[in-house]
């Protein structure tokens, strides 16, 4: 589960869709957890009795028991006295003063708390949790948001799905993944990895190089892969159906096929083409094709032949980019090919940099236009010749020298020049439109809806429509967020956002639904058994029902939310907090074991917070430098952290989880061993408040950790000084509240993937919620560090005797904070402990006792600048942990370290008492399966939902001759709803001369022969209507050999009777269930009239460019003037003269 999962829908907030009524028997959670447990670490669990401590007549009382050990029973209730500040603010005082007297130190239970006004309004309302959103549909939790920690070098970046096969792939940074959807609602047995507790279970690759695009092939049983390291990879559908034991250890998957692609860069985008061929798009605008007969050939040699299998598809491939350039002019820019696209409705392949667009037909392999977002066609420009790669390879080779240093060099001058041809195009556009394409105008995302227009994504949010020609239809947009993937199925389609926004619409772009999918960007999706899975950044992967918004999510939801109970677990961890003011100074080990040492064996979580580590001109200026340039740290923070670290028996006990410095701040927490597994995603941040909102000494610095899946902040704080500064104390923790923004810390080894790169998001509302603050959306947060408030309206010798007689409460009614809090200025809604300490400021140093307060000419009266404030997820005093208040916590101690002078400050610790409860992600999918086979108006629901239109066709035979085109009627029967068709080509065989036909072979997903035109080839069908699909034969057409980029052979294959299947596809728009019609497809290959010749043109005799690469050599189509053109120097033949011009017929078996 994510931190904000749970968070309810806000009074005004737009629902995702239909209106998602509450039950109004569902009784309020924390009346029914007699039954959970809280699970304490280090020991069994304990039994937990909720009853008592849920009875409101309770509440201002104490706890009858406290945890003395780390480890041993901990539960405190946070139920306890509390003074809530209203209208009557003195009568509260005098209740809370008398509650103080009355309960003494408050031994053996939590303190009495005081809480400041205003935590209801605005900003500083708790966060509203609930067991269900009831924003969204109930997602399939197929991988529940794992730890940042546990994902280092396995990050997953992409994601693609089977529906036929019901298989759902990721790529990740260590290779792939598998999850069988049938397997989904399973548990794993003992041998889950680390992170991966939660999860569906999954097979997994051997190690490979990060991926970074995948391609599914349902026809050959494929799934295409491409790499960091610049390989294509083949992974076989078939070998991850082979059930593992539920502990992880079933075989690892292996490539059947791999190959280098790309020898120094990666690739970034990879296709499957009508035609059966693989493309694949890299760095600086390199593009290449690979035959469909040379991966055939390749996959079907044994694993003994690998080597030969890879080498014979590797220099088989075809240069695009040299293929569309002539006469070193080419209107291909030189930016880095990041998105690709099969156009199968028309039978082209789209290419797509950061802002243009490039549009190729895929039969031919020629380039048909270049274009940018505004649809205006780029003109060609020179390009830079090139040596092809194997050139440069071989020259390296010959030429071996220490430390590969042609290559380096090679590597630096090609990147170079990637680089200067792009600013090349940059400077091009400015000087042909006057301005340059903002960055908020880049294109993330493409995909095709099934009514054949093609939709891309931009960083602004906008989204723009398409024709298969490259005419922009219309441009909308309907959130401000950037568009990181698009997805499409039937007639909607499906937009993922960095905010984790999940918006659903119609083909016509009109919105139908929208919903917070995840807590961070989504950056992929994919479709399969009756599912949307998406893929957020963090590695969680969820399911949505292709219905959504339906009646089905509030079954689905009502259901689950009844089961609460089953899926809930409570956890009570010991958090203590302490802050010192340092005033430049070094502590000494036995000042740092008074302060933390002595108290941290019952704690599982250590936060520290320092102020004045650094001071001075130069120190603040040099950490404003570092600030400017990302970095951050000190000499002297390092020994703070070092040092504490010892105290805390770092290594052995506890293990340091996060840090962040900002001039004289410091933050840094440790979590004991047992913990730490549970213990991540540690985020950072820092709010300067001195000189001008600039500099860092004073501010604020924080850390969120997660904890139990719920989010914990902790912010060290240094407040404007002085007596009469209260209103800019008030103004620098209004400040820092409200612009704190959290990422990753720096230095940190997550992945850089990793990081938390957009502002939080209401998890609520379909758009970013500017007025709500990341700190308001936290389960708890906690204020600690140098507020400097002050006591006002007494002398220094006032306050000395009444410290000396200990007259606390007397002080505290001048302190100005409480003043502050009581009037709702500052602080507001959090709580405090009971102050039964000392003012901690200001003492002489090294001079013990209550002797030591500041004695010199100034004689600063004491005061209790040094604090520690929090507020949980309780929206009312009484509230128990549960799903709808999941973090309460209470104060079990609160206390200053007089005996320490090593600073004008004495430092402060308090220690926390915290109930969390969390969802138990496997059970609760476990239930969620549960519902979907036993309730009777779910399988009622999805029964009717995977209806599919009924639809005929005109024809089950197709006999082709003569160049005619016949045309292919399918008609949708159904008067409801829409048909959604695609056509696909299961096979194609050649007729013998003894009238046998040979065996049918697939040609990849599409498959269609090269002789083959059918368009469109997928679209939707209104209720009643009919679509004309035409089949049409190319009756001249050629194949080519390409070895290395340069064209060996062309052959000419019409010389035989061809037959093909095609493969009739249709679906509803809520399931991905399918009904296939087929048909016969015959090309009659007419007699030829004329002879055979007797030599075949030889290759030399065709112009190839000896440094590019080129071949001019080029697929013919009758289609393509042009193309004939470009190949003026080889016969041309007429469609009654074709034949086998090489007598090669063999090479393609």
């Amino acid at each position: 589960m994510e931190p904000d999962d749970e968070a309810v829908q806000r009074e005004g907030a737009v629902s995702y869709g239909q209106p998602v009524p509450r039950d109004a028997n569902h009784a309020p959670a924390y009346t029914r957890h007699a039954a959970l447990r809280v699970h304490g670490f280090g020991d069994d669990l304990t039994a937990y009795a909720s009853a008592q401590r849920h009875d409101p007549a309770r509440c201002a009382s104490f706890p009858q028991h406290q945890s003395h050990r780390y480890g041993e029973p901990t539960h405190v209730p946070a139920a306890s006295f509390v003074a809530w500040v209203g209208d009557g603010g003195g009568s509260a005082s005098a209740t809370l003063e008398r509650a103080m007297s009355e309960y003494g130190s408050g031994a053996g239970g939590a303190l009495p708390e005081f809480v400041g006004a205003g935590g209801g309004d605005g900003i500083f309302r708790m966060p509203l949790r609930a067991a269900m959103h009831p924003g969204r549909p109930p997602p399939l939790e197929v991988r529940p948001h794992p730890l940042r920690e546990t994902q280092v070098g396995s990050f997953l970046r992409t994601l693609a799905c089977d529906p036929r096969r019901r298989q759902l792939w990721a790529g990740a940074e260590s290779g792939v993944r598998v999850w069988r959807l049938d397997e989904v609602f399973d548990g794993w047995g003992a041998g889950a990895r680390r992170g991966d507790e939660g999860s569906a279970p999954f097979r997994e690759s051997v190690p490979v190089p990060p991926v970074l695009c995948v391609a599914v092939d349902g026809a050959s049983g494929l799934v295409w892969t491409g790499h960091k390291d610049g390989r294509i990879r083949a992974w076989r559908m078939d070998h991850a159906t082979a059930a593992g034991d539920g502990g992880g250890n079933a075989p690892m998957l292996k490539e059947a096929l791999a190959w280098q692609a790309h020898s120094r860069t990666p690739v970034l985008a990879i296709v499957v083409t009508s035609y059966g061929e693989i493309w694949s798009g890299s760095e600086g605008g390199i593009i290449k094709a690979w035959p469909w007969d040379a991966i055939a050939k390749s996959l079907s040699l044994t694993q003994e032949e690998k080597h030969i299998a890879a080498l014979l598809v590797e220099r088989a491939y075809v240069d695009l980019r040299n293929h569309a350039t002539v006469g070193n002019m080419c209107s291909l820019p030189s930016a880095d090919v990041k998105h690709m696209l099969a156009d199968h409705c028309r039978a082209k392949v789209w290419s797509l940099t950061s802002m243009t667009f490039a549009l190729w037909d895929a039969r031919t392999r020629d380039l048909l236009k270049v274009f940018g977002m505004d649809s205006q066609v780029e003109s060609a420009r020179l390009e830079t010749p090139v040596m092809p790669e194997q050139f440069i390879e071989e020259e390296i080779k010959v030429k071996p020298t220490k430390k590969d240093k042609p290559q380096g060099s090679f590597t630096f001058f090609q990147k170079s020049r990637n680089a200067l041809m792009g600013a090349a195009d940059a400077v091009r556009r400015v000087a042909t439109k006057g301005t340059l394409v903002e960055d908020n105008r880049r294109t993330e995302a493409v995909a095709q809806a099934m009514d054949g227009t093609i939709w891309s994504g931009c960083t602004n949010g906008s989204i723009i429509m398409w024709d298969g020609n490259g005419k922009k239809l219309q441009e909308f947009q309907h959130h401000i967020s950037s568009v990181q993937c698009i997805e499409t199925f039937g007639e909607r389609v499906w937009v993922g956002y960095a905010s984790g926004t999940i918006q659903v619409m119609d083909v016509e772009g009109n919105l139908l639904a929208g919903w917070t999918g995840h807590s961070c960007p989504v950056i992929k999706m994919a479709i399969g058994g009756s599912y949307i899975f998406t893929l957020a950044h963090h590695g969680g992967i969820r399911g949505w029902p292709l219905t959504s918004p339906s009646p089905l999510d509030d079954i689905l939801r009502t259901e689950l939310a009844n089961r609460e109970l089953s899926y809930t677990r409570l956890e009570n961890i010991q958090i203590m907090v302490g802050t010192w003011n340092v005033a430049q100074e070094k502590a000494s080990f036995d000042s740092l074991w008074c302060w933390l040492g002595s108290a941290s064996s019952d704690v599982g979580l250590v936060v520290v917070g320092l102020q004045e580590v650094e001071m001075g001109a130069g120190a603040l200026a040099i950490a404003a430098a570092k600030e400017s340039v990302g970095l951050e740290g000190s000499t002297n923070g390092q020994w703070w952290i070092d040092n504490i670290g010892k105290t805390l028996d770092e290594g052995i006990s506890f293990h340091r989880v996060g840090s962040r410095q900002l001039a004289g701040l410091l933050i840094a927490a440790w979590a004991r061993n047992d913990l730490k597994p549970h213990v991540g995603d540690v985020d950072a941040a820092a709010v300067p408040c001195g000189f001008g909102r600039a500099i860092g000494n004073k501010g604020g610095v924080g850390l969120r950790i997660r904890v139990h899946d719920r989010r914990i902040c902790f912010v060290n704080n240094h407040f404007a000084a002085h007596l009469e500064n209260v209103s800019r104390r008030n103004a620098d923790f209004d400040h820092i509240y409200r612009t704190m923004t959290f990422n990753k810390p720096h230095g940190s080894t997550a992945s850089a993937r990793s990081v938390q790169l957009h502002k939080a998001v209401s998890p609520s509302e379909n758009q970013t919620d500017e007025d709500r603050p990341e700190l308001a959306e936290a389960d708890m947060v906690v204020f600690l560090g140098d507020f400097n408030y002050r006591l006002n309206g007494i002398t220094y010798d006032e306050a000395r005797d009444m410290v000396s007689q200990r007259s606390f409460d007397w002080l505290r009614e001048r302190d100005q904070l409480r003043v502050e809090m009581k009037a709702g200025n500052v602080f507001q809604g959090m709580r405090e402990g009971a102050i039964r300490f000392p003012p901690t400021y200001k003492f002489q140093r090294h001079q013990p006792g209550l002797s030591g307060y500041d004695s010199g000419e100034k004689k600063r009266i004491p005061a209790w600048c040094d604090r520690i404030l929090y507020r949980d997820s309780r929206s009312v005093s009484i509230a128990g942990c549960s799903l709808e208040s999941p973090v309460v916590a209470a104060i079990t101690s609160y206390e200053a370290c007089m005996d320490v002078t090593d600073s004008d400050h004495k430092p402060v610790r308090c220690t926390f008492s915290v109930d969390i409860a969390r969802v138990d992600e496997m059970t609760r999918r476990q239930e969620y399966g549960k519902i979907i086979e036993s309730d009777k108006k779910v399988c009622c629901f999805l029964q009717e939902s995977h209806f599919v239109p009924d639809t005929i066709i005109s024809t089950n035979n197709i006999i082709l001759e003569n160049s005619e085109d016949v045309v292919l009627r399918i008609t949708n029967n159904c008067e409801t709803s829409k048909a959604a068709f695609e056509i696909l080509c299961e096979g194609q065989s050649t007729r013998k001369q003894d009238g046998t036909k040979s065996e049918i072979l697939p040609r990849a997903s599409c498959g269609f022969a090269l002789w083959l035109e059918v368009q469109p080839s997928l679209g939707l069908i209104e209720p009643g209507e009919t679509m004309e699909v035409t089949v049409h034969h190319e009756d001249f057409f050629t194949q080519e050999e390409f070895v290395d980029g340069v064209m060996q052979n062309w052959w000419c294959e019409a010389t035989t009777d061809m037959e093909a299947v095609l493969l009739v596809n249709v679906t509803g728009s809520t399931s991905t269930e399918i009904i296939t019609h087929r048909i016969n497809v015959r090309h009659c290959c007419p007699a030829p009239s004329a002879p055979l010749p007797l030599n075949p043109p030889s290759i030399t005799d065709a112009h190839i460019d000896a440094v590019s690469g080129e071949a001019s050599g080029r697929r013919c189509s009758k289609n393509s003037q042009s193309n004939h053109l470009q190949r003026s120097d080889f016969t041309h033949f007429g469609s009654s003269e074709v034949h086998d011009l090489c007598g090669t017929r063999n090479m393609e078996k």
